[in-house]
Formats: C-alpha cells, structure tokens, sequence
C-alpha cells in the first residue's frame, strides 16, 4: 500500500503538468514505473527501510533546477521549477500530521537514515521525509546532506523562498512518515535557539518590507526623495544571507593575488595608514523596479517596487590605494583582469556572498572605489556592512559587497553564484528552459533610470488647485551625469522640463561633477497645470544622461525572467477631483 500511495501520489503530479510538452517526456517514464515493475533499486530501498522510493529519473532541467533552489536558495537557480499554475499549487499541500495515516517514526529511527547506502531521511514541521532519490539528481546535494538524519528547519530558515508553495509541493512526494510528537516537541524547543536571523538588527518600522529572511525592504516612495541623502534607516536593504555579527577589534582584511604574497589588514590599518575619502554615490539595486517587469509576465524575484534605490555619503580608503600599498604594480596589470570580493555573511555550509569588478574600475585614479566604514557620517550600520564594505560608484549594488572579508586580484571573474547566475539580463525571449547564464556578461553599469514619487497611483488631486506637482529620482549608472528629466502628464502629448536638485534643498546647488564621475542620483520637480477636460492623469517621467541614453517607453521589450535592468518610463495614474459646485 505504501507503494500504490507514493506512485498515485507521483501519477497525480505527473497528470498535472502533462499539458506541458517538455515535461510529459520527461514524466511518462516514472509513471510507467510506478504502473509497472519495481525497479532494483526501488525494490533495494522498499527492503532496507520498508518505505518506497519514487522512480524519479528523467525529470526535466526544469524540476532539477526547482530543487537545485531548495538548497541554494537564490531566485535564478530556484526559478527553473516555479511555474506551476494554481490548479497545480491546489492539487498537492504538506499533508498535517493529525490527517496523516502514514507510519510513525521515532527521532533516533530517522537519525539512523544518513547516507545514500541507508537512505537520506529528514524531518519539516513534523513529517517526515525520505530524500535518496532527490539527492543522487540534485547538484547541491552535498548541501542537504547537512540535515541527513535530522530536521529541514534550521538550513531552510537561511532562505525564504523554502517556505514558497512550489517548494513545498516538492518535498511533499518524498514524505514517508510523521515524527513523534515528544520527538517534534524536543526539535522546536531547538529550532526556537537556532534562528540564524535572531541576531539581526532592528529596522525602521516604516520600511516596506519583501523579505524577512534575509531581509529585503525599501522606504515608501513619498519619503525616499524627502531629501537628497537617505537617512541610514531609510536607505533600502538588499541581504542574500543572514546579517554578521564582526567584532571590529578582530576583524581583518585579507589581501591575495599580489606579488608580495597575501596581505592582512585591521579596520585600524584602513582608518590610520590610508588617506580618508569621501563620495556622494547612489546604490540601486539590479530589481529595482522589478514590479513593473511583473505586470507584463511573472518573473522570478523580490517584488521591489520604485525605491530599491538610495543617496548616501561614504567615507573610507580608496581601494586604489590600498591595493597599490599591498604590491599592485605593471606586472600584475599585465595578467590580473578582475578584483574578487568576499564578504563575512556565509550560508550554512560557509559558502560566503561574492562579487568582482573589473581591474580597470578597482585601480581607476577616477573610479572613486571605496572600502567604505562610514555612512553619512557614522559608522556603517549592521545592515550595510559594519565595519567595511566596497562600494563602487556607478555599479549595480550586487557588486558593493558588505561585510568586506577577503580581496582577491585575479585573471578570473569571481566563482559566486550572484556573478554567475544571477544578475545577468537576457532577451525577453529567452525562458527557463532556454537560458544559458554563461552567455550574458555579468551586470556591471547599469541603465539611466527615473521614477516618480509623488503623486503615488491612484492618488486623487482637486480641480481647484488647477495644477499638479510631480517630484521624483533620476540616476545613470557608470558615472553619466543625469542631465534632464521629461514630465508629461497627459500620456507624452506634451512634455515639461523638470528643475533638477543636486544638494539638499537650501544648499547652494554643487557645480558639475567631472565627466564619468556623476556617482549621485538628482531628485527633480515640475508644477503642470491640469489638462482643462481630463479626468484622469497619466503622468509619465524620463530621464537624459549626458551621453544622450534615454529611458525606453514600454516594459515589454526589455522584460526578462529575472525581472533586472527594469527602466522603463515611469508612469503613474491619478484621479481629478471636480469642485462639489460642479
């Protein structure tokens, strides 16, 4: 019986997605082996624990990609396998333990299940699973071997995106029993001590949050562009992992790919041995905007809104200077094409956040690359990377590694993950079944951009005030000052030149940054008086760069699945209000 019921189980998914062409070949042959003979190897693991396996050979890249994600836990490698409708999402759940009639088990009997010989078994929220056949498929298996024998829970709680509907649809096919409840009792009492997330810091409660874990937020709109330099609070929070907790008394900076051999340095060594710089520079995030991309098809990814953007002053040593002082010279430039980063915030297996530019930019008398221990003044904050992160002006912020570990000059692109698969733009016909990360560079500058933050979607302005006031950002990555900003609010029939603030408003506006060197974002303004007839605005803004780039006017043609380089002309639709005369 426990046979009939994974293989009815298997049969019901494979039923489902059998409107998808590349699937059904890939899933008929495991349906025929449940209707059919057991294999030896299923028949092998039925005797050893007396519980089936599932014939899951065959399966597509698509669900060998949606699995990769259960323990890489980032959104391009997990976002193979998330196309299931809601009728799919509907037809599989975690089964409760109150409604299961499947064995129960005991914890000591699921710890005696950790190896591929004895079979992998784990426990979630009280069930418990039998994980063999994922594992032998799954290219991070050496990852949720971690939990062999033991509990899902504290390696999942590192990522989100576990506890997404799709995710668990999947582990659902490989349960084969529920945990003891003195056993489940014992594991939560655990679990409640072990939260990787439970010595992060506190936020602003104003923050709109798209992640707990990591945590993921941006400011509201209407308070972003209130002034030119976002408060610390304010400024928006992009975490991949867990927040480090550094001491700064014994934190160092290791230094490799240099001819004098590996260099360490303390935050003391960068405060006292290298001239202090400061720059005004804007970080955005690659999915700034990404919410927009979802209107025309879902992506895969954090649903940021217009403010996965922020304004701040930095101070630190220049990395120029640092990497001179440790033995940068003519010989490295010779063969060195890149910088590494590495940062202090590590997944469970110590794989750390990583990132690289190019040497160009790291060694650039002009590229102003800082490694940063101040934010406006202060000391970095927890969230931003205390005591020292990179940043780099001009660079999309996946590249402004927090947490600075390790640097590390070389002829290769760093190996990370988020350098090479993800973040990364691809044509809007390119799917999950069709692309190809190791074709598309890693993103490096990114596009000229504009949103409007005032008025918000679907606020309402009065006739009466026979105007209305329109503020936003505008930016361009790579140093490109942003040199105008278009404001129509009649749907392009005309448009109305915005003023442009490049300081805080009272402040003496600063002159013209030297060419490339623009870092910062300008917020602008315009007053249009209200079209005579119109009861409805669309109010539209885009930006100009001093290299002539422009904003393209619809999402559609720049649309790709992992909703990056969002930059579209920003629109927004209000309501008038007519007098009550009227």
């Amino acid at each position: 019986m426990q046979h009939l019921r994974h293989c009815q189980g298997f049969v019901r998914v494979s039923f489902l997605v059998t409107q998808r062409t590349q699937l059904l070949k890939d899933v008929a042959p495991a349906v025929t082996a449940c209707a059919g003979p057991l294999s030896g190897h299923w028949q092998r693991r039925a005797n050893s624990h007396g519980q089936s396996g599932r014939a899951h050979s065959g399966l597509s890249p698509r669900w060998t990609h949606l699995l990769a994600g259960l323990v890489a836990g980032t959104g391009a490698v997990l976002a193979y396998g998330l196309h299931n409708s809601q009728a799919e999402r509907a037809a599989i759940s975690i089964e409760p333990a109150s409604q299961s009639s499947l064995p129960i088990y005991t914890q000591e009997e699921v710890s005696r299940h950790k190896s591929l010989d004895e079979g992998v078994w784990v426990t979630y929220k009280g069930s418990v699973y039998d994980i063999t056949d994922f594992i032998s498929m799954h290219p991070g298996g050496d990852k949720i071997l971690l939990a062999a024998g033991g509990a899902l829970e504290p390696f999942w709680a590192l990522y989100a995106v576990h506890s997404q509907e799709h995710v668990l649809e999947i582990l659902a096919e490989y349960k084969v029993g529920e945990l003891n409840p003195e056993d489940l009792k014992k594991q939560q009492k655990v679990a409640d001590s072990s939260d990787p997330y439970s010595t992060d810091p506190e936020r602003h409660p104003a923050l709109r949050v798209n992640s707990l874990k990591p945590f993921n937020a941006e400011p509201p709109p209407e308070l972003l562009t209130d002034n030119y330099i976002t408060p610390n609070a304010l400024f928006f929070k992009r975490n991949h992992l867990p927040v480090p907790r550094v001491d700064p008394k014994t934190y160092k900076l290791e230094i490799e790919g240099l001819p004098r051999g590996p260099v360490s340095l303390t935050l003391n060594d960068l405060k006292t041995r290298f001239p202090k710089h400061t720059v005004t520079a804007t970080l955005q995030c690659a999915g700034n905007r990404r919410s927009e991309m979802n209107t025309v098809k879902q992506v895969k990814g954090l649903n940021w809104g217009i403010a996965a953007i922020s304004n701040s002053t930095w101070s630190g040593a220049r990395l120029r200077d640092v990497l001179y002082a440790a033995g940068y010279g003519p010989e490295v430039a010779a063969k060195a094409r890149h910088v590494q980063f590495e940062g202090l915030d590590r997944d469970v297996t110590g794989t750390t956040y990583g990132a690289s530019i190019p040497l160009g930019k790291a060694v650039s008398e002009v590229g102003d690359v800082l490694l940063a221990y101040e934010m406006n003044g202060e000391d970095l904050p927890l969230d931003h990377g205390y005591p020292v992160r990179v940043v780099v002006p001009g660079t999309v912020g996946a590249r402004n590694v927090k947490w600075l570990g390790k640097i590390v000059v070389s002829e290769e692109e760093s190996k990370s993950h988020w350098q090479q698969n993800d973040y990364k733009g691809f044509s809007p016909s390119t799917d999950w079944d069709t692309v190809d990360f190791k074709s598309a560079p890693a993103i490096q500058e990114l596009p000229i951009q504009s949103a409007i933050t005032q008025p918000a979607e679907g606020a309402t302005v009065d006739r009466s005030t026979e105007e209305v006031t329109v503020r936003g950002y505008a930016w361009s990555g790579g140093g490109r000052e942003v040199v105008r900003v278009d404001v129509t609010v009649d749907g392009g029939k005309t448009w109305h030149i915005a003023q442009l603030q490049g300081s805080e408003k009272g402040q003496e506006p600063p002159a013209s940054p030297p060419t490339g060197q623009a870092w910062a974002w300008k917020l602008f303004e315009v007053t249009v008086p209200l079209p005579t007839e119109a009861q409805e605005l669309e109010i539209m803004c885009k930006a100009v760069d001093n290299s002539y780039n422009t904003q393209p006017d619809t999402v559609a043609p720049i649309w790709n699945l992992r909703g990056v380089l969002s930059n579209a002309w920003h629109r927004v639709k209000v309501k008038i209000n007519e007098d009550s005369e009227e």
